[in-house]
């Protein structure tokens, strides 16, 4: 039986005034988050939408139970697999506006910052998570090794670190 292929369904939902605004190709934020999930040996439909940084804080709020802006949530959605049934793994949502407020003291470039927060996202989808110290090693490791695989193609510029520069 043969894998079927992961897809990745990207959106630029933002208002032209959300600010700072920044410009956002979807379709090569899609084919990196296309890159991971294959990479991953996943399968199913993933959902990458880019949002303003006030609906990111309202999700934020009504999710998280956080009040404020963030920078990329994930949404997994089904568990289980169901013969001849699409999978759908989930929502990643991203607010490029807040990743160019931060891109400075955490990957370096805004470039860096949004491929971090892409492949970061679609990690948690997959099961991923950073709430305690071996699996946050575990998961920043392979952030590392896929950005370095399909995003430089190389080794990570000198700039760039995954961990906040304030914390």
């Amino acid at each position: 039986m043969s894998h079927a292929e992961p897809t990745v369904a990207a959106a630029d939902e933002r208002s032209p005034d959300d600010d700072p605004h920044v410009d956002v190709d979807a379709d090569r934020w899609a084919a990196l988050a296309l890159a991971v999930l294959c990479a991953e040996q996943a399968t199913g439909e993933l959902n990458l939408t880019f949002i303003d940084r006030a609906d990111i804080a309202e999700l934020n709020a009504q999710h998280m139970g956080v009040d404020g802006e963030t920078d990329v949530l994930s949404f997994p959605l089904d568990d289980e697999l169901q013969p001849g049934v699409p999978v759908l793994l989930g929502d990643v949502v991203l607010a490029p506006a807040v990743a160019a407020d931060q891109y400075e003291g955490h990957a370096g470039t805004l470039d860096d910052e949004l491929a971090l927060l892409v492949v970061h996202g679609v990690l948690h989808i997959l099961g991923y998570d950073h709430a305690v110290p071996a699996d946050a090693a575990r998961m920043r490791a392979r952030e590392l090794e896929l950005l370095v695989t399909h995003h430089w193609r190389g080794p990570p510029p000198g700039g760039f670190r995954q961990e906040h520069a304030d914390g």
